[in-house]
């Protein structure tokens, strides 16, 4: 789509701050007022809309497609979005662990078990954590806990956490971002670790690159939105 508007502004709006453009306010897809809970997060999402050159590209616009799930996806169907993102809580990343070598079963216990130990203290959530191929069946307790993490997150929180566990595979990284425990950086070092350790010893692949850029961009927007979001 090319650009239509010249000016982006913000202005107050009766559930906190909407975007304009060219003084007519932004609606989302499905046809809600682009309007956001805090100044700084609506002021961000207007620095992404002013940067747009000649083409709009959505791709380059990650707080702005957060805030159109929260807004589109989260607000009309919260119990079915939560219920999506609570799902990873059975085959979290961090508790799907290597059998070998050493050195990699190593890297996951020093950097994975401080969060899971986090989740444990936080929510109550004692995962359990397991080697090889064969799913990991997860306390049901622990499962019921991290859906009430969930369901204690507002909209705007709950869609970044929705990003972020998407991103990472994994429920409690994401809880972990949304709650400000880690910042989108090592939420991304954390979420590649595996795929890293194969890297020191095969090698780059150039897919993997892009993959991995895409998770690393979609866990600081994440982040950054799940910040800017507080009121």
């Amino acid at each position: 789509m090319k650009r239509f508007y010249t000016g982006v502004n913000v202005r107050p709006h009766r559930e906190g701050f909407e975007i304009t453009l060219d003084g007519r306010p932004v609606r989302t897809p499905r046809g809600h007022p682009l309007a956001l809970p805090t100044e700084a997060l609506a002021a961000a999402v207007a620095a992404e809309w002013e940067a747009q050159k000649a083409e709009i590209v959505p791709a380059a616009m990650p707080l702005t497609q957060i805030a159109n799930t929260a807004l589109d996806r989260v607000s009309p169907n919260r119990e079915s979005f939560r219920a999506s993102v609570a799902a990873f809580g059975r085959s979290d990343l961090l508790c799907q662990r290597a059998e070998a070598p050493a050195d990699l079963v190593r890297r996951q216990e020093d950097q994975w078990d401080p969060l899971l130990g986090w989740a444990a203290e936080r929510y109550g959530a004692r995962l359990a954590v397991g080697a090889g191929v064969m799913p990991i069946a997860q306390p049901i307790e622990a499962v019921a806990a991290l859906e009430t993490a969930l369901a204690g997150l507002d909209d705007w929180t709950l869609a970044a956490a929705g990003v972020a566990t998407a991103a990472s595979e994994s429920l409690v990284l994401a809880l972990a971002v949304v709650e400000d425990r880690i910042g989108g950086e090592e939420a991304f070092a954390l979420a590649v670790l595996d795929e890293v350790w194969q890297n020191e010893r095969w090698g780059e692949d150039r897919e993997a690159v892009a993959r991995r850029n895409a998770i690393a961009a979609e866990l600081s927007a994440a982040a950054r939105f799940a910040r800017l979001s507080r009121r």
